[in-house]
């Protein structure tokens, strides 16, 4: 197999996202940046997060090979012929990861890239995956730990604004991910996979969706109600917000996939600017 299939194993996408994310949890509460710590902490998300894509990649195989959008996958393609090897790279990106957090930064690190990883291989790709429509709801929690990583690298006893940011992100992945399932659910139904939309159908699972995104708006605007964070933010963060509902409630009017497919990708912006925001406002020399 060559390098090419073996990178693919890693989901460099997914986990570059997840630095990032642990990036701006890092910044949220630093009071001086120091980069080692940050560097640190990125490498050792990517890491985890490399070896948790593996391992999906080695369970999920069997379903991987119905879906168009993961056929071509090396471990379900063929590509790989010994699954065992996906596992051994697996354990070995964890146990670096996790090693790393806890020599270079501290152990509080280590458990939340530890959490992160075992909510997304057992309690998502295990446990919830083919069993419930609730999957992404509770699997995707493995999304809100890298920020409170990112954190505890700069400031072990920050608590507030890095949970309510995870809060955010939690509440962000049911509408992110349902969009996508929405576009692709031809391919969850073939696989057998009970996302929401194969389960009600597009038009319920859009009311769904309504409903997540405005607990999501909500939770958006907490720093501020908290102090943690002031206008800036807000004016931000309700702009997205609102523009973020009237998509949503256009898609209850026309649960079309063409409109899932638009949610879908403003939902990554929307969070990126979100998160860029609290980062801006929290540096910034006064606050309105």
């Amino acid at each position: 197999m060559t390098l090419r299939r073996y990178i693919e194993l890693l989901k460099l996408r997914i986990g570059v996202l997840l630095a990032i994310t642990a990036m701006a949890g890092y910044f949220a509460v630093a009071e001086t940046v120091q980069w080692g710590p940050l560097l640190a902490v990125v490498v050792a998300m990517l890491l985890c997060s490399s070896g948790s894509s593996v391992f999906n990649h080695f369970y999920d195989r069997d379903i991987d090979q119905k879906m168009e959008r993961t056929r071509n996958r090396p471990l379900a393609s063929g590509a790989m012929q010994d699954p065992t090897q996906a596992l051994w790279l697996a354990g070995g990106l964890l146990i670096a990861g996790c090693a790393l957090a806890a020599v270079a930064l501290n152990w509080i690190v280590a458990l939340h890239l530890a959490l992160g990883a075992f909510t997304y291989m057992v309690v998502y790709t295990v446990w919830l995956k083919r069993r419930h429509w609730m999957n992404i709801v509770i699997g995707g929690a493995a999304g809100s730990f890298p920020v409170l990583a990112g954190a505890a690298a700069a400031d072990p006893t920050a608590f507030t604004l890095p949970m309510l940011m995870a809060i955010t992100l939690f509440l962000w992945t049911p509408s992110h991910f349902w969009a996508l399932a929405m576009m692709i659910k031809d391919d969850y139904a073939k696989a057998g996979v009970p996302m929401l939309p194969v389960l009600v159908g597009d038009a319920k699972c859009a009311k769904y969706m309504m409903v997540n995104t405005v607990l999501l708006v909500v939770s958006a605007a907490l720093p501020v109600a908290f102090g943690e964070l002031g206008l800036v933010y807000l004016v931000i963060s309700s702009a997205l917000g609102f523009w973020f509902l009237w998509l949503n409630w256009k898609l209850v009017l026309d649960p079309s996939k063409a409109l899932a497919r638009k949610i879908f990708f403003f939902s990554m912006s929307y969070l990126a600017i979100v998160f860029v925001a609290i980062v801006l406002d929290r540096n910034l020399p006064f606050q309105f």
